[in-house]
């Protein structure tokens, strides 16, 4: 690692000079453990981040800590322009708060007795273990709720998604909707730009999320009329996601591996690549659907039912959910 030239990127970049030190203490420390394994910052290979983020949990490190450190993978990254970096990052944090909300708004919207009874005995997974070790308490946690508080509280709590997302763009959405003034032209025009951003990533190398953009991705986009934001059917929002790692499931020919690439949950995934998917309640996808209601609820400035419709956890190669138009938007 050139600690120099990458010091001066961070303070070119804002960085403050106590963070930056930081973040290169990190580094330093990850570098180490990479020399024992024969690699190196710069080259190393996928899993290797996850294999030292568990070697941290295994020292009892905390969460802050382990957040610095893939701060700091992450700023390397984008230093060094090694993505692949960014993407192993984003497997590791993908939802880790989840379950901890989860804990919370079920003391929230209930009592902190039946709180302690779903939890009873549970450890929820700690960020930095590999994530493919979280469907087992997905299994459990949601068994334990449907039996204590039933399926329809279970579902209600669910809803608002456990993990949110960020509100300014869609704000800036909102502005676009009353604008236009019409439900259909909004998801036409919203479709044409998400095809542009994508469009752009295919062109400059440069990540959506958690993927690599290429033609057979953006082509795959634009002949999907469901996928992001969506196309009315009726009274309703017919929406389907993105993969979550687009390249893969379009190359692999094994089906279950398409849902596990679909998949963004890392709750879930696991399970999925595993085999055992079925033993996870379908109901625990309200979570993905709350992730569309955020969204709506904003752009029609109330409250909207959005439902999955398909999901991989089911055996759906995607995920699709119907989000309801409120009656004063539908004509």
């Amino acid at each position: 690692m050139n600690q120099q030239d990458f010091r001066e990127y961070l303070l070119k970049n804002d960085v403050k000079k106590e963070q930056v030190e930081l973040f290169i203490d990190k580094l330093i420390n990850f570098e180490e453990f990479l020399h024992n394994e024969g690699e190196n910052i710069d080259t190393f290979p996928e899993g290797k981040l996850t294999q030292y983020t568990e070697v941290l949990v295994n020292k009892e490190e905390e969460e802050e800590a382990i957040l610095d450190l893939l701060r700091a993978v992450i700023n390397y990254a984008n230093f060094t322009k090694k993505y692949d970096y960014i993407i192993e990052v984003i497997d590791i944090v993908e939802g880790y708060n989840a379950m901890d909300n989860l804990y919370t708004r079920i003391a929230e919207h209930l009592t902190e007795n039946i709180r302690d009874e779903v939890f009873k005995d549970l450890t929820i997974p700690v960020l930095g273990e590999h994530p493919d070790k979280k469907p087992d308490f997905t299994k459990k946690i949601m068994k334990r709720m449907e039996e204590i508080i039933g399926v329809e509280k279970t579902v209600e709590i669910l809803s608002p998604c456990l993990h949110g997302r960020p509100i300014e763009p869609i704000k800036k959405d909102r502005e676009d909707f009353l604008k236009l003034g019409d439900i259909d032209e909004f998801l036409k025009i919203k479709k044409q730009e998400f095809i542009k951003r994508l469009e752009k990533h295919a062109d400059e190398g440069t990540l959506e999320y958690a993927q690599y953009v290429n033609d057979d991705v953006v082509n795959y986009v634009k002949d999907s009329q469901t996928i992001t934001p969506g196309v009315r059917e009726g009274d309703k929002i017919i929406v389907t996601k993105i993969p979550y790692q687009m390249e893969k499931f379009l190359s692999t020919e094994d089906r279950r591996m398409k849902r596990y690439y679909s998949c963004y949950c890392a709750w879930v995934r696991g399970a999925i690549k595993k085999g055992d998917e079925e033993e996870i309640s379908p109901n625990f996808c309200n979570c993905s659907a709350g992730f569309f209601k955020q969204y709506w609820d904003i752009i029609f400035d109330q409250s909207v039912k959005v439902e999955p419709i398909e999901t991989p956890i089911i055996g759906a190669l995607e995920c699709k959910f119907a989000v309801q138009i409120p009656e004063e938007f539908q004509k």
